[in-house]
């Protein structure tokens, strides 16, 4: 067993009136570190469990971003990274995993920074093992999740962990770095 995953679900029969989105957060939590573990199983190389972590939050981000505008339909076109920082914090992260991260740390270009999360839901009731500590990234499927969607709305960026609470860290700390306005093109043979 790679994980350690408690639950404080209580649903008992005669609880009629659960906290349908507090059940919901934490069956996504639950079954978030089942797949993670499901990776480590497979991959047996928690490098490589990041790498997957963060492709399948890219593709999940791609997708995820139509959601977000449908929703926030008040919510206007980011056209600089401060601008798409602010909407991550304030409403993508509040929409989507319940929490509201800080933004801060941003580079003297403005081309790079910080999302601190207080309380990050992925991680609620996971412990590492003793050998993944120094080396998985738990929450990395957020990693690609930004990545996915900010190269929607024509920003290239690259997104790190620098710091988790599950490896001992005060914070959680994920670095976002602008790297190119992406022009919107035709694919190959259409003019």
């Amino acid at each position: 067993q790679h994980y350690f995953i408690q639950s404080n679900l209580r649903m008992s029969r005669g609880r009629s009136n659960l906290d349908s989105k507090r059940v919901s957060s934490e069956l996504f939590t639950l079954t978030y570190g089942c797949m993670v573990a499901q990776l480590l199983k497979d991959y047996d190389n928690p490098d490589e469990v990041n790498k997957q972590l963060d492709k399948m939050g890219y593709n999940i981000g791609v997708r995820l971003i139509e959601d977000f505008l449908a929703h926030s339909p008040s919510t206007k076109r980011c056209t600089q990274l401060e601008e798409a920082a602010d909407v991550i914090a304030k409403q993508g992260f509040r929409m989507f995993l319940g929490t509201v991260p800080e933004i801060k740390n941003w580079s003297d270009a403005k081309d790079e920074f910080s999302i601190i999360l207080t309380e990050n839901p992925l991680a609620e009731f996971v412990e590492l093992p003793p050998t993944c500590t120094d080396s998985l990234w738990y929450s990395n499927i957020i990693c690609g999740v930004l990545r996915g969607a900010l190269e929607m709305i024509q920003m290239e960026v690259k997104v790190w962990f620098l710091q988790d609470t599950l490896r001992g860290s005060e914070t959680t700390e994920i670095r976002v770095k602008f790297v190119k306005i992406l022009e919107d093109s035709l694919p190959a043979g259409e003019d």
